[in-house]
């Protein structure tokens, strides 16, 4: 298992709290191991001292069959329980027993035997293992009959030792490190505070619509020490959002500006553009006594007027829309608005097949008529211009979802199965001034509005827009909520 690739996974908290409890770990582990080997020293020598103050004295006495308590140079009496005793001649063991708890040698196996035959003379106290007695700290010398005398002490009660504390300080440590690591992440996650307040401060800003045209960015993180890490975080976390903040008001600024602009000249142009259209309508009426080119010019006149007449329009209601201008809300029959607009188009384009999946009874909805006849006129006029002839276009309305106390939503949907809108095109088509055909030709009346409009019309009703398109199948769909009428 990667453990640097799980921590990564894990919070800077988890991680801190695991860093500082392995570090406990490893403090407890290195006092534990050296705590053991100085106790096992410890307890090594003080063997050492009892083996020197033994002497020889009980393998003198197995030497010479001499148990005699009177004989204090010989005799066996104070020994310690598990004092062993041999004599060695000739690389063969003449004698050897373990004093018992009665104070007298018991036997000891020949296996054990074996071991200390191979014993030798030496200035220093040794560690041997017998394979039945165990573990013992053997003092080995020379006798005066030219003999080895070999004089041991048990190092069971040294291993046992060992091991209880071994096995207390473990426990010790465990219980350290478990309280120390609750305390160290209570205090970790304590400390940390200032940078969970720093995430939530951009979590909730992350939520709040810049994307609408609001400027305001109140959210600040909570002040904290700007001596600390966290302090210096938090500092510059704020000191970003009033600059943003800063910058979504100046780009605010500037398109209201540029809104108020669009919507006065909008404004202002229409009269201007009235009476282009009045001056050409009044030289048409004697066009049969102009020459071709000049009924040509006023008819082409005329025909720029009404279109940049429909411009200044569409960009009059964008402006107003975008300004919060409130349309209008009264009980519609958008069954009726489907039936009207899709005959206008039938007579349009009748090389294209028109069809309606409507139900059986009329829908009604609380929203603006004008803008619902504009945003269904708008998409149909797409579905025709961008369709060769002979494309089924299908308009259904439906009654989705349930009804919430406000009357459920109502979906309108147009559906053909033309060639579809360009993959690259369909994430910004609903965009101002975009055409799903950049080569087509401006004589066929698109302005790059329509799509927009619809959006925007959509949004005022609190509606959603939504475009699937692929060869063979393009669907526009609009969900508005039903609303009821007030009371």
């Amino acid at each position: 298992m990667n453990v640097r690739g799980v921590l990564a996974r894990r919070t800077l908290r988890t991680r801190l709290t695991v860093l500082l409890t392995s570090l406990l770990l490893v403090g407890c582990a290195t006092v534990g191991i050296a705590t053991t080997l100085a106790l096992r020293s410890f307890l090594r020598d003080r063997l050492d001292q009892q083996l020197e103050l033994a002497g020889s004295r009980y393998a003198t006495a197995l030497e010479h069959d001499d148990h005699d308590a009177d004989n204090a140079e010989t005799s066996t009496v104070g020994q310690p329980v598990g004092t062993l005793g041999a004599r060695i001649l000739n690389g063969t063991v003449t004698a050897v027993g373990v004093v018992s708890e009665a104070n007298s040698p018991v036997k000891v196996p020949p296996a054990d035997a074996a071991v200390l035959a191979r014993l030798t003379p030496s200035n220093h106290h040794r560690t041997v293992t017998l394979p039945t007695l165990g573990k013992y700290r053997v003092r080995v010398a020379s006798g005066i009959d030219g003999d080895i005398l070999v004089t041991g002490l048990p190092q069971h009660p040294i291993d046992e030792t060992v091991r209880h504390v071994e096995l207390a300080e473990a426990l010790v440590f465990l219980i350290v490190v478990l309280i120390m690591g609750l305390i160290g992440g209570l205090a970790i996650r304590w400390s940390l505070r200032p940078l969970a307040r720093v995430a939530s401060t951009a979590f909730r800003v992350s939520e709040l619509p810049l994307a609408s045209g609001d400027g305001r960015l109140t959210e600040r993180v909570p002040p904290a020490d700007e001596r600390t890490e966290a302090g210096q975080v938090a500092y510059a976390v704020n000191h970003m959002l009033e600059r943003i903040e800063e910058a979504f008001t100046e780009r605010q600024r500037g398109e209201d500006r540029l809104r108020q602009f669009v919507a006065d000249a909008s404004h202002e142009l229409r009269t201007p553009l009235a009476v282009v259209r009045s001056h050409a309508e009044l030289i048409g009426q004697d066009a049969d006594q102009l020459p071709e080119s000049v009924r040509h010019s006023v008819f082409r006149i005329d025909s720029a007027a009404r279109r940049m007449g429909r411009l200044v329009d569409d960009l009059l209601l964008l402006a107003r829309l975008d300004s919060g201008t409130e349309l209008r809300r009264e009980e519609v029959d958008l069954s009726r608005i489907v039936v009207d607009e899709v005959s206008d188009a039938g007579v349009a384009s009748p090389d294209h097949r028109w069809s309606l999946d409507l139900p059986p009874e009329p829908i009604m909805i609380m929203g603006d008529e004008d803008r619902l006849h504009q945003v269904l006129g708008n998409l149909l006029t797409n579905a025709r211009l961008h369709t060769p002839a002979g494309t089924s276009v299908i308009v259904r309305v439906a009654e989705v979802g349930e009804d919430d106390g406000d009357g459920g939503e109502v979906e309108l949907s147009v559906t053909d199965d033309g060639p579809g809108i360009p993959a690259e095109l369909l994430p910004s088509v609903g965009e101002r001034f975009v055409r799903g055909d950049s080569a087509r030709s401006r004589a066929r009346g698109g302005s790059g509005l329509g799509l927009a409009i619809v959006a925007a019309v959509v949004a005022a009703h609190r509606g959603t827009l939504s475009i699937t398109s692929r060869p063979g199948e393009t669907a526009v769909s609009i969900r508005l909520p039903r609303g009821r009428p007030s009371v």
